[in-house]
Formats: structure tokens, sequence, C-alpha cells
């Protein structure tokens, strides 16, 4: 559970982000405002375009805002305040499970009995522990994403944060997987920001959920999940996930209609 009280572990400022190109200047991101406590499950939801992944990639520092702060406060000095987990898992298919996992804290110039320790402890935690010595090609989708999360996981990061991580995955092994996120979250607590396409999924994982606008991203609002924990599959069975769903979606609606008009110069039905 999020911790309550204190300074928030992450603070967006006022951040704007805007790209030049031979087409003039795109603004991303207007004017993001949003704390995320420590511990707490953050889900970005919003339409095409809207500049979610630009701004976890500002988290992470692999861009820079045009304007405004970007705070993570960090509690465990030494260690990453940052590590992503991308739609595709990006494995290096020349190293086992193992090494690929250890290749951040070994990077950082962790000892190497220590980092694979720390490895092995982790593989574990993501149910792959038989698999350590496998190479990318010998796993499925699923066990190569957990992989992914695993070798971020290694590095200890302050923040995690997580880009469409099941899109490409089959549904059967996205429902796993969304099984496996929250096991995985509960026993380590750690603050996570989550950009989601999908409604359900934002809501059985999150804590809270941003809903973006349309280009250039702002905060349209932001939807508590008020639904107990710990949370399993059956909670989208429940009268209340079904009508948190419906509310998120009529204001979303209305955001990919607007995209959906900016892009092909009509107006919104």
């Amino acid at each position: 559970m999020p911790a309550g009280g204190g300074r928030p572990k992450v603070q967006l400022s006022e951040v704007s982000v805007a790209f030049s190109g031979h087409g003039g200047t795109v603004l991303a991101l207007d004017r993001i405002s949003l704390d995320v406590a420590a511990g707490e499950f953050l889900c970005l939801v919003g339409p095409s375009g809207c500049g979610k992944s630009t701004l976890l990639r500002v988290c992470a520092g692999l861009v820079r805002q045009s304007a405004g702060e970007v705070a993570i406060h960090a509690e465990h000095p030494g260690t990453p305040l940052t590590a992503m987990v991308f739609q595709e898992h990006a494995l290096l298919p020349w190293r086992t499970v193992l090494d690929n996992v250890v290749f951040g804290p070994e990077n950082r110039g962790v000892p190497r009995a220590e980092r694979q320790a720390h490895a092995r402890e982790i593989l574990v935690l993501v149910g792959l522990a038989r698999f350590a010595h496998a190479y990318p090609y010998q796993l499925s989708g699923g066990m190569k994403q957990r992989v992914g999360i695993a070798r971020a996981l290694a590095n200890d990061p302050e923040v995690l944060l997580m880009d469409e991580p099941l899109a490409a995955l089959d549904a059967q092994t996205r429902t796993i997987m969304q099984e496996e996120f929250l096991r995985i979250w509960a026993e380590l607590g750690k603050t996570v920001i989550y950009v989601t396409h999908s409604i359900e999924e934002a809501i059985l994982l999150g804590d809270r959920i941003a809903l973006l606008t349309s280009r250039p991203g702002r905060i349209k609002q932001l939807f508590p999940v008020t639904l107990g924990r710990p949370r399993g599959l059956e909670v989208r069975a429940s009268p209340d996930f079904g009508a948190l769903v419906d509310k998120i979606w009529a204001e979303l609606r209305e955001e990919v209609l607007r995209a959906t008009a900016d892009d092909t110069g009509g107006s919104p039905s």
C-alpha cells in the first residue's frame, strides 16, 4: 500500500515537453503537475499520442523537460532512482537469463558474488529460477517479459517505470502477468508508474489512475481506485469495477474522439 504522510516520492511540477522538427514545434506535454506517493502504483491512461510514454521518459531522465521540475526523493543513496521496463523486453540474446538480470549491477560495479546472489533472489521472485542459464531464444514471450522485469528489479530502483509492458503478449499470457505484477508489487512495495491503454488493467493494478488529455497531454482527471487489496482477477466481476470502467471510459472517449478529429482534420462527434 502507498505510504501515508510525508513528502511524495515523485513530484512533477508544471512539466512541459516540446519537440522541434522540420514541421515546427510540437507540444507533447503541457504543464503536468502530479505527486506520486512512496509505494504507490499509479497508472497512466490516455489516447494514443497523448504523451504517456514521454512523461515516463521524463521521469527516467531520458527526455529533458522544456519547462517545469521533476523531483524523485531518494531513500537509499547509491541505488538508481529509476528503472524502466519497456513493451519490448530488449534482452541481450548472447547472455543467459542470469547474465541479463545482472547487467545493470555489473555496469555499476557491484561485486560479482553480490550481484549474482541478488539476481537469483529476483529470479525466484519472478518464477524463473529454473531458467537462470537459459538463453532468450529458449523462452516464451511472457517469460522474456519476466526477465525484463527481473532486470529492472535487480537494480533495486527507487521507482519502477513501466511502459505498456504487456501490450505485445497474447490475452492469456497477459492475464497471468497481471497476476504476477500484483504479487511482485505486494511483496516488494515499489513505487510504480505504469503506462497502459487498458482501463481494465489500470483498475486491476493501480491505486490511482491519471487520465491524460489528447495532445498536448495534460492531467484531465485523477481516479482513485478504492477496490480493496490484496486484489485478484475476480475483482473484475464486481459492480464497483464495472462502474469505474464506465466512468473512466466516458472521460477517455472524449479525448480519443478529439485526438481522432485532430488527426483527420474533422471535429469530434
